[in-house]
């Protein structure tokens, strides 16, 4: 099913670039600026079973996005001058804005240096249990229970199931049933508590992924000291905030605020809900959100930056540079906001 909707995007976005309809409705939907949505930069891994590739683009794909904005003389700005850009109305040139969740080590690594290049910004959002090496990257401790074994056993709902992973297509059927059932799990601690017993069967440290792919504080210190970085906060254990009681998720995002500000003693003002769809954040976390004092908050609901975003900052629409389509002949298509504009029914604002 997954692959079935992967290879729809990818026709549909082929689509808009070979008809050269992104040109025409270009004016129309790219509104005043686009906020980019990233997880990893890396270079390419070469095993054939990799479920979360759709979290990894390759620096090169990374360039090619960069120097396509330059060549439409499009700026590039931090999180703090998008804010200013809306609050103040000012929309004579087209702006884009780079951010990326959870604080992977590959961000400085990979990142970093392509966005340097372009002296181009780029926002940070830390998960504070990541940078303390004691969070769970639940999605990684699965790719890596799946990919050393031969079968995997979990009871899902009240049925003991036993799943065949020998084989790349087995692996990955395997780690889709799992991952949906997780996602639909009532609570994060069931989902901790799921992803544990996975890991002790099957003998994968998760906290030793945690530290392996996250960086410390004290990197992030070094980090937050280039003035092209900014550091925002991603709650403390990137739970879904929508399915915690209201005090629970509240504290959930002034804390990760405060732990960031105590660690890297600089200011935390900007926030992206975890995993940040419809189901993950809507009108009650943006207005957490606001009533926690964050400049802006950014959600994955694909869209455009129009005028009316200015007031709804919390409830900030992105674009996904996604590794399942990194082919550069998108490129103009994802800026123009005609892919986004079908998504969503060519509605401008999604902030309900």
């Amino acid at each position: 099913m997954k692959q079935l909707r992967n290879n729809v995007i990818r026709a549909g976005l082929g689509a808009l670039y070979f008809t050269g309809a992104h040109h025409l409705l270009r004016p129309i939907l790219s509104g005043v600026g686009v906020i980019f949505t990233l997880h990893h930069v890396r270079p390419p891994r070469e095993t054939e079973f990799q479920p979360n590739h759709h979290l990894a683009v390759a620096p090169e794909f990374l360039r090619a996005m960069l120097a396509h904005l330059r060549s439409r003389d499009i700026d590039i700005v931090t999180m703090d001058e998008v804010h200013q850009r809306l609050s103040e109305r000012r929309f004579s040139r087209r702006f884009a804005s780079f951010t990326l969740d959870d604080g992977y080590r590959d961000n400085r690594d990979f990142a970093l240096p392509v966005l340097r290049e372009f002296d181009a910004p780029l926002t940070i959002y830390v998960t504070s249990d990541f940078a303390e090496g004691t969070g769970c990257l639940w999605w990684v401790a699965l790719e890596a229970v799946i990919a050393k074994a031969s079968a995997v056993e979990v009871k899902i709902g009240d049925a003991p199931t036993r799943l065949e992973t020998a084989t790349a297509n087995a692996k990955q059927a395997a780690f889709d049933r799992i991952h949906d059932w997780l996602r639909n799990l009532p609570g994060e601690h069931d989902i901790q508590r799921e992803i544990d017993a996975l890991c002790a069967r099957h003998d994968v440290d998760a906290g030793r992924l945690c530290r392996e792919f996250c960086m410390s504080w004290d990197e992030l210190k070094s980090l937050a000291e280039d003035p092209l970085v900014t550091i925002g906060a991603h709650s403390v254990t990137h739970c879904n905030l929508a399915k915690q009681r209201e005090e629970v998720a509240a504290r959930e995002m002034s804390e990760s605020r405060a732990r960031i500000e105590k660690a890297l003693q600089r200011p935390a003002q900007h926030l992206a809900y975890p995993y940040g769809n419809r189901c993950a954040a809507g009108v009650r976390e943006f207005a957490l959100a606001r009533a926690a004092g964050f400049k802006t908050a950014v959600t994955t609901r694909p869209g455009m930056i129009f005028p009316e975003n200015a007031e709804h900052l919390t409830a900030l629409p992105r674009v996904s540079l996604n590794g399942n389509y990194q082919d550069t002949r998108i490129l103009p298509v994802l800026t123009s906001g005609a892919a986004t504009a079908m998504w969503n029914g060519f509605r401008r604002i999604d902030a309900a």
